[in-house]
């Protein structure tokens, strides 16, 4: 019987000068185009050189018997993940929170290539310590922290996964027009949109909301728990305001739309990728069954 070597998966986005060259074609008309506007394309090769070098530190830690692959940030829909396989994330905290809807329980180590410029909430290992990890993770030594999901469930059967947060509302957060339910408590509301974000999405876009309105949960990391709060709702003769913030645990919280278009869900501020939610349409919304295994030491 064979036995199949462990595989690791680098996951990487494009960086800042190689987007710049993807749009001008050319370093000639990419530097021509920063300078016109008073920038300098140096700092930009500086750091793309930076990356590439932290990237090939983190390849050569990989043991030598064991397979690698690359998979960049806007492929990943189309790349197949096996269950044996360990990701590495090279770069900001938003690429964990990318991958992390296509995994299905592999271990995830978030390398942050410049500490200096990055939070590295998610991608806090440095590269020196990844060659340990690597083996740690593959033989269950590695200390993870499961960290809670959102999903979304359409009445059509499409599904959303997302590390941070899921967005309900109207495609340019003009005002949204639904109906929401959450523990047997039901209203029609008119609002710039709603959230539900997990404990990982406390400290983006919900801790914002959550600051403004003065509507703060406390949901750990790694709590079968999601919150959702609803963005500037507005009291009318048909919209109420009473449902503007709560935790979810067992229950769900559906929302059905009152919009004939421009209705939109989508996950982790990618709006671009985002299913339509029209007038009728039903969404429930809810942690999700399984977590993502961020490996920390």
């Amino acid at each position: 019987m064979s036995v199949v070597t462990p595989r690791a998966v680098f996951v990487i986005r494009d960086t800042d000068y190689e987007a710049l060259l993807a749009r001008h074609a050319t370093r000639g008309q990419a530097r021509f185009f920063l300078e016109s506007r008073g920038q300098n394309l140096a700092e930009m090769e500086a750091r793309h050189a930076r990356f590439h070098a932290v990237l090939g530190q983190a390849r050569a830690a990989v043991p030598g018997a064991w397979r690698q692959a690359l998979a960049r940030r806007g492929d990943l829909d189309r790349f197949l993940f096996a269950p044996d396989d360990v990701i590495v994330a090279v770069g900001q905290d938003g690429l964990v929170a990318n991958v992390a809807k296509y995994l299905r329980d592999q271990p995830v180590i978030g390398v942050n290539p410049a500490p200096d410029l990055h939070d590295g909430v998610l991608a806090r290992v440095a590269v020196e310590r990844l060659g340990p990890l690597l083996a740690a993770s593959v033989a269950g030594a590695a200390q993870i922290e499961r960290r809670t999901m959102v999903r979304a469930v359409l009445d059509d059967g499409q599904t959303l996964l997302a590390l941070n947060e899921i967005f309900v509302g109207h495609r340019s957060h003009q005002s949204a027009r639904y109906r929401i339910e959450a523990d047997g408590v039901s209203e029609d509301q008119s609002s710039s949109g709603l959230i539900v974000a997990s404990g990982t999405g406390l400290t983006g876009w919900a801790r914002s909301i959550g600051e403004a309105t003065h509507l703060t949960l406390r949901i750990g990391v790694e709590e079968a728990a999601v919150g959702y709060w609803v963005r500037e709702p507005f009291p009318s003769v048909t919209s109420t305001t009473e449902l503007r913030a709560g935790k979810l645990t067992g229950a769900s919280l559906a929302v059905t739309s009152r919009m004939n278009d421009g209705g939109v869900v989508f996950a982790d501020g990618i709006e671009q990728d985002f299913i339509a939610f029209e007038w009728g349409r039903r969404v429930q919304l809810a942690p999700a069954t399984h977590a993502l295994n961020l490996v920390v030491a």
